[in-house]
């Protein structure tokens, strides 16, 4: 089995990932404690419970999902990758049109961070 890696962030400010290593794109990743598939449980559940997302691919390692604007009705593409052997959790969040989300990745993904603590 291929491992799985994120795509890398696009030049324009409207995307944020745990593998990019220029400031601007540059987030920390989750730290996990629990087993890869109760984190994966966990996850899920804290995600779910936020407005206008939807699970669009899950693996025993990896999930995708779909955020969706609430005015203009924008997609963001959300991934998270489990990496059970450095017991972290990367991630990317990125816009799928448009050139500056005025933060609203990073955002998000540090909103999820905050909900995830001591869950994971």
């Amino acid at each position: 089995m291929s491992r799985r890696t994120l795509s890398p962030c696009p030049s324009s400010p409207n995307c944020v990932s745990t593998q990019a290593t220029d400031e601007g794109h540059a987030i920390q990743p989750f730290s996990c404690k629990k087993p890869r598939a109760e984190a994966k449980e966990a996850l899920k559940a804290v995600v779910a419970a936020l407005p206008r997302t939807k699970l669009v691919e899950e693996d025993e390692s990896y999930l995708h999902y779909e955020f969706t604007s609430l005015l203009l009705r924008f997609v963001d593409d959300v991934e998270f990758l489990f990496d059970a052997e450095d017991k972290t959790i990367h991630f990317r969040s990125a816009s799928r049109t448009g050139y500056s989300d005025l933060g609203v990745n990073r955002q998000r993904m540090e909103q999820v961070r905050t909900l995830v603590q001591g869950k994971l």
